[in-house]
């Protein structure tokens, strides 16, 4: 899988702006943050595109996952699915339109670099991955395989 231009960019901007960290980071390293963004828009139910500030005078846009949840998937091949993916995209998305200055924090690359992973925190301090757990509209998801939901 190709690595996106803006992916590689903003983490080579985040990673060298970590003290010590020049020459020694790798993938699997995570930046604790935080680095302010501004939302661009919501992708799906974990997913946003931010143009990212990690220091002043420099913009970075590029893909978010929602660090720790999972939520159904837009492109799923069943109705049900389809639509609990577009209850939590609506919910994530009216929960970012009324803050969309965030931070990112606890920053890293995905298994594929096509986007990083980040917790997402509101400019009143709280996590929108704890509404759409709350509600039903996202699992818990600390990496490995996804549960294969059953079409109903």
């Amino acid at each position: 899988m190709r690595t996106h231009p803006f992916l590689r960019a903003f983490l080579a901007v985040i990673l060298s702006s970590a003290p010590g960290t020049i020459g020694t980071l790798h993938a699997a390293e995570r930046i604790a943050g935080p680095v302010a963004a501004e939302l661009v828009r919501v992708i799906d139910g974990d997913t946003v595109m931010v143009s990212a500030m990690p220091w002043p005078g420099h913009r970075v846009t590029t893909y978010v996952r929602l660090r720790g949840i999972d939520a159904p998937e837009l492109k799923s091949h069943c109705p049900a699915t389809r639509h609990a993916a577009l209850e939590a995209q609506a919910v994530l998305s009216e929960l970012l339109a009324a803050s969309p200055l965030v931070s990112l924090t606890d920053i890293s690359g995905d298994k594929y670099y096509g986007r990083v992973v980040a917790a997402i925190r509101l400019a009143d301090g709280s996590d929108p991955t704890t509404t759409l757990l709350a509600e039903g509209l996202a699992e818990p998801y600390r990496g490995g395989h996804k549960k294969t939901p059953r079409c109903s």
